[in-house]
């Protein structure tokens, strides 16, 4: 009798769970382009969404650090305070400069809905955090698209202390920049200079998140194709970084 009231609470046990899973609601996937638009906004958004202004006073949360001296516009940027690997202070930004002492959005893109993200970004938890008259609707959901489904572990693909990508395939990733990148960016990507100075090559070894980053959601302002909206996979990406580390710096 014992046995046949484990077996009966065994049992039960897995009709419950199966009912459970039953009705979780699957979060439908994203297209390509928004999971691409909330990047572009992650990294400088009134070069990304239409009609936006570019601020000019700090955010409001700026004034919760000291060590990050920078002003304006820059305090604005999503990136400045979570950095272009996605961790915070747990990552590439964990020290110099660009120090906040601010977390990640890795954590959060991993553990919270989608509904829960968009309360974030309305200011539900934090009304210093309201981007909702900045973005509208459709922006704000973009930017969630991308952080559940666009923000990858870059841990898995860039060594931190070397700043090299994790198995790259150059020969693959000339290929690539060859058929994409090389009319905008040069043959030796000095074609575009970044900050008036920087050639591809000098930023690819320099800021290695940053360029994985853009590989894959594009420049925002700029028509430069997106890795995602192309078909890319995270390991195209890194074989056009790690190709790209290969141009003259």
């Amino acid at each position: 009798m014992k046995r046949f009231y484990l077996i009966f609470l065994v049992l039960l046990g897995l009709v419950g769970a199966l009912f459970l899973v039953a009705c979780q609601k699957e979060e439908p996937k994203a297209s390509a382009e928004s999971i691409s638009k909330g990047g572009l906004i992650y990294d400088k958004w009134w070069k990304a969404v239409e009609g936006a202004a570019e601020p000019k006073d700090n955010q409001s949360l700026w004034a919760l650090q000291t060590t990050n001296t920078r002003t304006g516009a820059d305090t604005w940027r999503c990136k400045e305070c979570h950095g272009w690997d996605y961790k915070g202070k747990d990552g590439a930004y964990g020290k110099g400069s660009h120090l906040t002492g601010f977390p990640g959005v890795y954590d959060a893109s991993l553990s919270k809905t989608k509904a829960q993200l968009l309360d974030v970004l309305k200011g539900k938890t934090d009304s210093r955090h309201n981007f909702a008259s900045l973005l509208g609707e459709t922006r704000l959901n973009d930017v969630v698209n991308f952080l559940k489904e666009g923000v990858v572990d870059e841990t898995k693909y860039i060594d931190s202390s070397t700043k090299k990508p994790i198995g790259p395939n150059t020969t693959h990733g000339q290929e690539l920049y060859s058929s994409t990148c090389v009319a905008c960016h040069g043959a030796d990507g000095k074609l575009i200079l970044f900050d008036g100075k920087d050639s591809l090559g000098f930023l690819a070894n320099d800021n290695p998140w940053e360029v994985l980053h853009k590989i894959r959601l594009g420049q925002p302002g700029a028509p430069m194709p997106a890795g995602v909206i192309n078909g890319w996979s995270i390991q195209d990406a890194v074989d056009v970084l790690g190709y790209a580390q290969t141009l003259p710096k």
